[in-house]
């Protein structure tokens, strides 16, 4: 659900969120009650924090596309966000990304393991040439006392 606002939200229109299914909120506006917000789990991203209240006498909308941090967001679009960040993925593209986010979590997981039984990242990812190019030796062990 698109959102479009003025002003920042707090615990109030969170808790009506919620009792909606509404998961979190990102929005370009501040955000206020960031301890109430905390305490009720329900998480945003926000541009800045404000203690000023919202103006209510001024209409919204709802469902219609909006512009937050530069990016053009429209009513089914899948928005998804992290402690990393916050990105937007197209309605007609979201089953392709979700194919391939997957495929790479799994890549990734795949290579943490890899990396933990004692593979070096250089050897893994194919940099011993490269660095053999740019002039660089790469030295895997020091000589006794090298040091």
């Amino acid at each position: 659900m698109a959102i479009k606002r003025t002003a920042g939200p707090g615990r109030r229109l969170a808790a009506s969120l919620l009792s909606r299914g509404v998961v979190g909120l990102v929005t370009d506006a501040g955000v206020r009650d960031i301890a109430a917000l905390r305490e009720m789990g329900f998480p945003i991203w926000a541009r800045a924090v404000s203690a000023r209240g919202t103006v209510k006498a001024t209409p919204g909308s709802v469902n219609v596309p909006v512009v937050c941090g530069g990016q053009v967001v429209r009513p089914g679009d899948v928005v998804v966000a992290d402690d990393d960040g916050v990105m937007c993925v197209p309605a007609r593209s979201a089953a392709e990304v979700l194919a391939r986010s997957r495929a790479r979590i799994a890549a990734e997981h795949d290579r943490r393991a890899a990396l933990r039984s004692g593979v070096l990242g250089v050897d893994m990812y194919g940099l011993r040439e490269v660095l053999t190019r740019l002039g660089v030796e790469y030295v895997d062990e020091h000589p006794e006392g090298a040091l």
